[in-house]
């Protein structure tokens, strides 16, 4: 299964683009992953509905008919790092041959895009900025590949 993640807008903050870099480099062992990301989308003279949708063609244009689609949301599910694991291998035992996880702008997704997709999967209640999801995202597909395998990374 390939593992792709698209983000809305570059990542700038240093230490999170190194990161992102080193667990990148880490999971090359486990998967076929793809990082990408997206340009930000100018929000001056849009409402944030306007914003969300512009943002949603953007995503929209980077997806393949084949991609199951996973929307980062604080209203998605919340798993422990295992249940996440679990449910990377209920992906990869159901065939999945894409599975895209979008970490979106600061404005959420708009409907169209809750419609599209086919999980939503939150990380915390708690609000952080968007360069951190992506930070945690990397974190966390590593950490269940180590799980699935049964390697010394997570403890319970």
């Amino acid at each position: 299964m390939k593992i792709r993640v698209l983000s809305i807008g570059k990542t700038s903050t240093p230490f999170i683009k190194e990161g992102v870099a080193f667990y990148l480099k880490r999971l090359e062992h486990y998967c076929r992953l793809e990082y990408v990301e997206l340009p930000d989308v100018p929000q001056k003279g849009l409402t944030t509905a306007a914003g969300k949708i512009k943002e949603a063609e953007l995503i929209l244009k980077n997806l393949k008919p084949e991609d199951v689609l996973v929307l980062l949301d604080e209203k998605g599910t919340e798993y422990t790092s295992r249940g996440f694991a679990n449910f990377l291998q209920k992906k990869m035992n159901a065939g999945t041959r894409s599975l895209v996880f979008v970490v979106g702008g600061a404005f959420g997704f708009s409907k169209e895009l809750y419609a599209k997709a086919d999980n939503t999967l939150s990380f915390s209640q708690m609000t952080f900025p968007h360069e951190l999801i992506r930070l945690f995202v990397a974190e966390q597909l590593y950490r269940a590949h180590t799980i699935l395998k049964g390697e010394n990374y997570h403890h319970d």
